[in-house]
């Protein structure tokens, strides 16, 4: 008997994040969940009172942070959470915080 281990599948992803999400520590919490999910990419305000995301890795841990930013942090307030799928490039070495 032979048993198949599942290949993992790698994507990115631009995810923009709206409602009250600045000022509330949104951008950290994001770095945190990507940093321990072991993704990559980056996160940042936006001058509409948004914030964006890019992440690249695995896509089920995408899939995770996503359902977390659906969430945010205890003072934030998410609207909506629209999301782009988009291909593995590996143009991102760790996850931070872009200004």
């Amino acid at each position: 008997m032979t048993f198949e281990i599942p290949k993992k599948e790698n994507a990115g992803a631009r995810i923009k994040v709206t409602g009250r999400v600045q000022m509330v520590g949104f951008r950290w919490f994001t770095v945190q969940w990507a940093q321990d999910l072991g993704l990559s990419g980056w996160v940042k305000n936006m001058h509409d009172g948004s914030v964006l995301i890019e992440a690249e890795g695995e896509k089920k841990r995408i899939e995770s942070l996503i359902k977390e930013v659906k969430l945010g942090p205890r003072n934030a307030s998410v609207k909506e959470v629209k999301v782009t799928w988009l291909p593995f490039e590996h143009r991102f070495r760790d996850f931070k915080i872009r200004y």
